[in-house]
């Protein structure tokens, strides 16, 4: 992993997530953290990137990782983050969940969900209420379906390579009930192998609920980050486009990295 973007508005929100990401990248050599705020005409280039100076000076008092920042002038944050994100070729975005203002209530279906379909890198989204602790466990929700095509596992592996946590692989289906499936044994099989060099271990839950079943599997496995897969109509649209059950991110302290197919 070599440059990691970490976009910042200021709000306490963003800040954490700075926090947290200089917490995470402390440690791993070669590592390249690019602060990056966007601002419109109304404030100077100086003033934005004299606050991101005196955000870099902080963030060196709680970890050590080499730090670059970048003030740019721009009308949609969005398309400058991802022209930023391909031109220096991203392995990571890290973010927070809201803004500044209102449209911070619902930066999480807008904001973030955009930035993933746009199909630029991995994206580890950081709830408000989260705070740093070593990466020991890692869960990785699969629908089990074509997982061979549908698993993005080089940016899987090298997050696993970089942190060396516990693999845990859960599929949430209320029609787990005695025991699984021919077709979903066929394809625990694939991701057992194509995740033999990290161990897996996988778990069916046979429950409705998704975002409470991984909430709750999260806790008791103290689970450091989730990693959910993007796919059109998939567990990532559900946990994030219909309101209901945003809570996996708004009442959890977890952070979520969500990659694309």
């Amino acid at each position: 992993m070599q440059t990691v973007i970490v976009p910042v508005d200021f709000s306490e929100t963003s800040l954490n997530a700075a926090r947290y990401a200089v917490q995470l990248l402390t440690g791993h050599y070669g590592v390249n953290m690019i602060l990056h705020h966007v601002h419109d005409k109304s404030v100077s280039a100086e003033e934005a990137s004299g606050k991101l100076d005196q955000l870099k000076e902080e963030l060196r008092g709680i970890g050590i990782v080499k730090t670059e920042v970048l003030a740019e002038t721009g009308a949609d944050f969005i398309t400058e983050l991802e022209k930023l994100a391909r031109h220096r070729q991203a392995d990571l975005i890290i973010m927070g969940i809201t803004g500044r203002t209102t449209i911070g209530q619902t930066f999480i279906g807008s904001n973030t969900l955009k930035i993933v379909e746009r199909k630029v890198c991995p994206v580890l989204i950081i709830p408000a209420e989260a705070s740093y602790r070593d990466v020991k466990n890692v869960l990785l929700t699969s629908d089990f379906k074509n997982v061979v095509s549908s698993t993005p596992s080089v940016p899987i592996k090298k997050v696993l390579k970089t942190f060396h946590p516990s693999l845990h692989v859960m599929n949430v289906d209320s029609e787990h009930y005695v025991a699984l499936t021919e077709a979903y044994q066929a394809e625990k099989a694939k991701l057992q192998e194509m995740f033999s060099d990290f161990r897996p271990e996988f778990y069916f839950l046979g429950m409705y609920n998704v975002d409470e079943a991984i909430n709750q599997f999260a806790s008791d496995k103290q689970i450091d980050f989730i990693i959910v897969i993007h796919k059109e109509q998939s567990l990532f649209s559900r946990l994030f486009v219909k309101s209901h059950t945003k809570k996996l991110i708004y009442h959890s302290s977890i952070p979520v990295l969500a990659l694309h197919e």
